[in-house]
């Protein structure tokens, strides 16, 4: 009996050992995960640092300074470049190597090594969307030039000096909770990075949805309905601006688009709101007579912060900013002759060809009037407890066949916007060196040098807003462009025919942009690049116009300004959308048929400033009102069960509500009455208040926008606890403070030229991506006030400052020597 009871005993508690040290599901192994010694626990950190540390990492070349301030920042300074860049990747994977190891995962399709046949889907989209492919041609274009190709490498030694330090209890606690490790980080993984952000910016398209509004309306709707060019625009480079080249010559439209544009057969879309603002005024309009520059990139904001502020100094730079974490070089910045930033242009650099296959081997495709060979790429998925597989994905001269038929599509959102059966042209495929401009911009003294770097980009097309202490500003939509005839790439191509292929590229010195504008004064806020008579094509459809409109509004009326003017601009919930609109939605309500909560409903919209202020009470009645509107007039013609439509813009909306109110379009063709502009402005309203009501109860306080809107920090990994929760601030998509949701501005930049450059910044979160430190999130509230930081900017290692906290030294030793901390 005794021994029944000890092997019970010893079977329970080889059971509770073994369960402890097991990953069941989603949940890490618990004794692991709950280890004093390894687990959780060692990744607490004190905000008191110490103010000295010394290290020794082999392959540097010689001693590397790198002093941190309050907030964490690393200003380094480096002998050499490639110290330099060693040093910063070994900092920025210090703060932040969970984060690029997930990202690069991600961008790479290789997700499901860590969480298993839940990311299956994702990984298989991104492979099929040819990441990895542009990313091995990315690099190989890096690595030809040896400035890029040196940075690289010293930035992936820098990364492994630190991964290679590192013992289990010190790994992020993300690597702990999703119980795997670290790997050798790899000179690609910084190209994946820049893939990612194409991916981001000029990933999505809406051709496939333009394509069926084509079969289901026909042309003349179509046109009608999604025309080249807005109702209302401001666009980037001014209207009338002289174009002072002779233009290659344009494209002839193919004989299969011509004939799909007269076709009367009925039968990853672009996000709305992704964008950014930036602007420069010049001394014209400063009070000190010098340019300011400033930049505010909308993208989705999480903890760790997609941005790492740090500082960068060699003898050949001396450069702040912000960086992308796994990639070399400050991304938007200045040094003290220049600054500079960006927004996206969303530039049509994505297109669909329709692919004739010979037979199902998929062997042979239709191409010039004969069957041509393609090119079979094999995809190997690791998944963790599972498996692996192996996804065959097909290339033609276009690209990859993302999706070979219907039955191959997963039921996602994302894959849902990609047609079957169709090739990939993009650019994020091609060969390019992205990180050369970046690395000339930090070195940049004037605008020479500003338009040299440009020549080096590729994508995602951004507005590169220049500013000097020669005192030029200017402004480029820059990227490599296609050379295309109009419209090519609205709707899917015929890819059997030549005339349908992209024919050569825009010359970069052809590409739009304006220095010294008369006005005084540049700007982008992703609307229309140009007015109508620039030469080339470069996109049917931008960003609508609001942020823009307002922000020219702003910039012409202002005069001495200062880095404060721009920064309370940067926070300004002025809403042009509004403006245009809501007088013509007020005339049709009649107050005196209006209940008691209706009245009070039109009450605050009638006295309303038109500002997406936090404590709005009529933003966020208008906001509702202007979606139900807006869905009255089209959800019956475009959302349509198994068939994906591109839905008309907010734009053209406008141009029906106020130029067009007898429009057939108001009608809804699924009822026996005939619905006019009337009575859907009055049904939009009524189901607002409706809506209001039964959601935040009688009008007051709880109807205050900044409640009524969902404003949040999330985890990179949506990790419970890990953000920020809902918080209560204004803004909206159409604003220039544009946050809404978990998206919104993710680095706020000012920068005063003049004899001392002074540079200000801040964003939503903090340098550290560790969640037990006091520097994951210590900017957050700065950013949510509306303020920014002032910026250090230290001109040698041995200046004197104040806010210098510690000072990290790194020197060189050989490889067997390993890595020794003295403190």
């Amino acid at each position: 009996m005794k021994f029944v009871k000890a092997f019970i005993s010893i079977a329970v508690t080889a059971m509770l050992i073994w369960s402890l040290e097991t990953k069941f599901g989603d949940i890490p192994p618990i004794g692991v995960f709950l280890n004093p010694s390894t687990g959780f626990w060692q990744n607490a950190e004190s905000k008191h640092i110490l103010a000295e540390e010394n290290l020794k990492l082999p392959g540097l070349k010689d001693k590397v300074v790198i002093r941190y301030d309050d907030n964490r920042i690393p200003h380094i300074f480096a002998k050499n470049d490639y110290d330099l860049y060693y040093a910063q990747g070994y900092v920025t994977a210090r703060d932040r190597l969970w984060q690029m190891d997930i990202q690069t995962r991600s961008a790479s399709g290789r997700l499901s090594e860590i969480v298993g046949p839940k990311a299956l889907e994702i990984d298989r989209y991104h492979r099929r969307m040819g990441m990895v492919y542009g990313a091995e041609n990315g690099l190989r274009g890096l690595m030809k030039d040896p400035r890029s190709k040196q940075m690289v490498l010293a930035y992936t030694a820098g990364v492994n000096s630190y991964i290679n330090q590192l013992a289990p209890k010190d790994y992020p606690i993300e690597f702990k909770l999703l119980d795997y490790k670290p790997e050798e980080w790899k000179p690609i993984n910084c190209i994946f990075l820049l893939k990612l952000m194409s991916e981001t910016l000029a990933g999505g398209s809406d051709q496939f949805g333009m394509t069926n509004n084509l079969k289901r309306f026909g042309p003349k709707a179509v046109n009608d309905l999604f025309p080249d060019y807005p109702y209302l625009e401001d666009p980037i480079i001014s209207v009338g601006t002289k174009w002072n080249f002779k233009p290659l010559p344009i494209p002839k439209p193919s004989a299969g688009y011509l004939a799909q544009m007269t076709d009367t057969i009925r039968t990853k879309e672009i996000t709305p709101g992704v964008g950014s603002n930036n602007w420069a005024i010049s001394g014209s309009r400063s009070a000190t007579g010098y340019p300011i520059l400033a930049n505010d990139p909308h993208l989705n904001l999480t903890f760790p912060s997609i941005w790492y502020q740090v500082q960068l100094s060699s003898p050949t730079v001396n450069v702040n900013g912000a960086s992308l974490p796994g990639s070399p070089c400050i991304i938007i910045g200045y040094n003290q002759k220049i600054s500079w930033g960006v927004t996206n242009v969303d530039a049509d650099v994505l297109d669909w060809y329709q692919v004739k296959f010979k037979d199902a081997a998929e062997n042979e495709y239709w191409y010039n009037n004969k069957w041509n060979p393609v090119k079979k790429r094999l995809e190997v998925i690791n998944i963790r407890g599972a498996p692996s597989e192996t996804d065959t994905v097909v290339y033609t001269h276009q690209g990859p066949v993302v999706y070979g038929d219907e039955s191959l599509k997963p039921k996602g959102k994302i894959e849902s916007t990609i047609p079957a059966g169709d090739a990939l042209r993009w650019i994020a495929h091609d060969e390019s060196n992205d990180i050369l401009c970046f690395y000339l911009l930090n070195r940049g003294k004037n605008y020479a040098d500003y338009r040299e770097a440009l020549k080096y980009y590729t994508a995602p097309a951004q507005n590169f807003i220049f500013a000097s202490n020669d005192k030029d500003i200017a402004i480029t939509p820059n990227g490599k462009f296609p050379l295309k005839f109009k419209e090519q790439g609205k709707y899917v191509l015929d890819g059997s025919d030549p005339a349908n292929d992209w024919h050569g590229w825009i010359p970069p010195e052809q590409n739009p942009t304006v220095k010294n504008p008369p006005r005084g004064f540049v700007s982008s806020a992703n609307q229309s690049s140009t007015d109508p008579t620039y030469p080339y094509y470069i996109n049917w459809r931008f960003e609508q116009y609001y942020r823009g409109k307002r922000i020219n509004d702003k910039l012409n009326a202002m005069h001495n300004a200062t880095a404060d003017s721009m920064r309370i601009m940067q926070s300004d919930n002025y809403s042009i959308l509004a403006q245009d609109v809501l007088p013509a939605m007020l005339k049709y309500i009649d107050a005196s048929k209006l209940d008691a909560e209706q009245l009070a409903a039109f009450n605050f919209i009638k006295n309303w400033d038109k500002h997406y202020a936090a404590n709005s009470i009529g933003a966020s009645v208008f906001n509702r009102w202007w979606l139900n509107f807006y869905n009255l007039v089209w959800a019956d013609k475009f959302v349509v069960k198994g068939v994906f439509l591109k839905v008309p813009s907010y734009d053209r909306t406008e141009k029906l509500l106020i130029a067009e109110p007898n429009s057939k379009w108001f009608d809804n063709t699924t009822t026996p009455a005939v619905e006019t502009c009337s009575y859907l402005v009055n049904r939009a309203f009524y189901l607002t208040v409706s809506y209001m009501v039964g959601n935040y109860g009688k009008p007051g306080e709880k109807w205050q926008w900044g409640w009524v809107k969902d404003s949040h920090v999330g985890h990179l990994a949506n990790l419970p606890g890990f953000g920020t929760g809902q918080f209560f601030a204004g803004g909206t998509g159409g604003v220039i403070n544009a946050l809404r949701g978990g998206n919104g501005p993710s680095w706020r930049m000012v920068v005063q030229m003049g004899p001392t450059v002074k540079g200000y910044g801040v964003f939503p979160g903090g340098e550290s991506g560790n969640p037990g430190s006091f520097y994951y999130d210590d900017m957050l509230k700065t950013w949510k006030d509306g303020r920014l930081n002032e910026l250090l900017f230290l001109n040698s290692a041995d200046e004197a400052s104040k806010r210098i906290v510690t000072t990290l030294s790194l020197t060189p030793t050989s490889g067997r020597e390993g890595l020794k901390l003295v403190k």
